[in-house]
């Protein structure tokens, strides 16, 4: 269904016993331990998908913290559903590391934290039909307005508002270190400055791939990640205005501890995959059948992100390092899922097994 809005209406139907998905040992190990830093914070969430309450998830928990073998677990705490078509979408994203300073020189770019002027407002605190409707802007004057975007920040509109975390060296690894959402920065003294996602400033996010394939800048063969950084330092001036049409601007906070999801806990690699909330409960297990091996198999739905919309659309996480950058920036996997809900779920929603 196009314009459904949560899970349940966009058409729910049972899948397959997990007993009968091919869950490996190691998989199911990895999703295990990811499973068991999401529960504190799932058993007490809202969830918005309207499959479950945090209440259904307690027994599951309380049997993850019980430990015993994984494959059984899942086997006998979950059941499988099918949310619209099942047909799936995947990319993948991994931890940069980028080089920086702490002073600016020419053609270096600041990190920003989080500004003062930017407001988050929850649309449903004035009316229940906006009820879990967010946006962010900035107050001008007497009226509320969009905040800046990403042209407008990078020509200085954060000038006083904003605490600069450092600079980085490469303008478009510092774009790339935004999508992906968290990363290291390198200083030139070898000292490696952890950040994390902290905000956004409220604006659509475009993928600029997309773009580039339309207008002829790139083939289908340079599409990944790293064909497209490619493109951009060889095009740096064509690069930098295409780089703006995508107007979302993430900000960043200095990390203690390793990188953190949208559940405000830890991401687990080769575990963590990223989905939409109104789709999949955060913090549930999700089984991805898709044609590459790699992509495929069991994860846990700790993270968001901007471009991580709609029905069974996936981000599969992979660390850091090389092999990580590799993985992810070509990855594209198409194929189904399944989403893995306490027992009792599908009678509870009256959905009819098969």
């Amino acid at each position: 269904m196009p314009n459904a809005v949560t899970a349940v209406s966009a058409g729910l139907a049972a899948g397959p016993a997990v007993s009968r998905l091919p869950i490996t040992s190691d998989a199911a190990d990895r999703a295990l331990a990811a499973f068991r830093i999401s529960c504190p914070s799932l058993v007490r969430r809202t969830d918005p998908t309207g499959l479950t309450r945090g209440a259904d998830w307690k027994p599951a928990c309380d049997a993850a913290a019980r430990g015993g073998d994984a494959r059984d677990f899942f086997a006998r705490w979950f059941e499988t559903v099918q949310v619209g078509d099942g047909k799936a979408f995947a990319t993948g994203y991994y931890i940069p590391e980028i080089a920086g300073s702490r002073s600016h020189r020419p053609g270096y770019a600041p990190i920003y934290g989080r500004p003062s002027d930017l407001v988050d407002v929850d649309l449903g605190a004035f009316s229940e039909a906006l009820k879990g409707k967010k946006i962010r802007g900035r107050v001008e004057g007497s009226n509320f307005v969009p905040y800046y975007d990403r042209t407008m920040i990078e020509e200085g509109a954060l000038t006083g508002k904003a605490r600069i975390l450092g600079y980085a060296v490469d303008p478009v690894e510092l774009f790339f270190l935004q999508v992906q959402g968290s990363g290291l920065v390198r200083m030139p003294d070898g000292e490696i400055l952890r950040i994390g996602y902290e905000t956004q400033n409220g604006r659509d996010y475009t993928g600029i791939g997309k773009l580039m394939l339309d207008r002829g800048l790139i083939g289908r063969g340079q599409a990944s990640m790293q064909g497209i950084v490619a493109w951009l330092h060889a095009n740096p001036e064509q690069g930098r205005e295409i780089m703006r049409e995508n107007k979302s601007y993430v900000f960043f906070r200095v990390l203690d501890g390793p990188p953190l999801g949208a559940m405000g806990l830890p991401v687990s690699d080769q575990a963590t995959v990223a989905a939409d909330t109104r789709f999949v409960p955060l913090g549930a297990p999700v089984f991805l059948s898709m044609d590459r091996t790699d992509a495929t198999g069991l994860w846990v739905a700790q993270d968001t992100g901007g471009a991580i919309k709609g029905t069974n659309r996936f981000d599969t996480f992979w660390g850091a390092g090389a092999e990580a950058r590799a993985i992810a920036g070509g990855m594209s996997a198409r194929g189904t899922a399944f989403l893995l809900v306490p027992v009792g779920t599908l009678a509870r929603l009256g959905v009819a097994r098969p």
